[in-house]
């Protein structure tokens, strides 16, 4: 899971609820050069982009980085079929619409599985898309690698018979001690936001990723500039499969030196920048 590098939010930033859902809404003080919405992954939440906003915000971004339907502090109901991809991309389409009506240009970025929840919406959307620009972050063409699909599928197997906080501890015990120690204010968040998932929202997301069809060509077939984003390391999937995909969509393709499955939490800094200057 990505974790954020710290918690309390930067000036620019406040918690705003949209569509149901819950965001954290970052505003530039001087003009507005264009809105990005992010969108996290597996096990993640909004705060997995807190680093960037603030300098995403100082290049004259606004951004809205939101918790998917079933993750922690946006509600879900006990129905399965409210989390497969295609009704978590009907709510990035909703979300998208609301902010396309506040003026300017729309970025769309997804990170990891929320990578492909963000491939359903610009699959699902009419003709007339809301969006001036797709990222793609560490994330890939289909299911996640071999090795990571053993470990989910062990997970999914856990989840229809635990709870999540006897998981949790196995998870714990299972990676053990960190070097260097994480601050005990962010073991806390984690340790609340995983309790916070609904287990049917992560129970649809972990079946998604053993599983997940390659419709890449699809989406090249979509009239939209796109970026492919990695750090120069990736558990979930290869960083030569990520390549491979940006060839396939004739997108433009950046690693972040350092940086492994999350940039956005790894190297802040140097992906806003990426980022505002794909965006401009």
């Amino acid at each position: 899971m990505s974790t954020p590098p710290f918690l309390k939010l930067p000036g620019c930033v406040r918690p705003v609820r949209m569509g149901g859902l819950a965001t954290l809404w970052g505003e530039p003080t001087g003009a507005v050069r264009g809105t990005a919405l992010l969108v996290p992954g597996f096990t993640g939440s909004k705060e997995d982009f807190i680093a960037l906003l603030e300098p995403l915000a100082a290049a004259g971004f606004r951004t809205v980085a939101l918790d998917q339907r079933g993750q922690y502090e946006s509600d879900g109901p006990d129905d399965p079929q409210a989390y497969t991809v295609r009704a978590l991309g009907a709510d990035v389409l909703a979300l998208s619409a609301e902010l396309k009506a506040e003026g300017g240009p729309l970025h769309l970025l997804g990170h990891s599985f929320g990578g492909q929840v963000v491939r359903e919406a610009v699959l699902s959307a009419p003709d007339e898309l809301p969006w001036e620009t797709l990222t793609l972050m560490s994330t890939g063409p289909a299911a996640i690698d071999p090795a990571e699909a053993a470990r989910t599928a062990l997970l999914l197997d856990a989840l229809e018979s635990m709870d999540l906080e006897s998981i949790w501890q196995v998870m714990r015990q299972m990676e053990g001690e960190r070097v260097p120690p994480l601050d005990p204010e962010i073991v806390d968040f984690l340790h609340r936001r995983w309790l916070a998932n609904h287990p049917q929202a992560l129970k649809a997301a972990a079946a998604h990723l053993i599983s997940a069809p390659d419709r890449v060509d699809e989406l090249a077939a979509v009239r939209l500039p796109k970026l492919v984003l990695s750090g120069e390391r990736d558990y979930a999937w290869p960083v030569e499969e990520q390549s491979r995909m940006a060839d396939r969509l004739s997108a433009y393709r950046l690693t972040v030196p350092g940086a492994g499955h999350s940039p956005n939490a790894e190297r802040p800094i140097e992906t806003a920048a990426e980022l505002a200057a794909f965006w401009s």
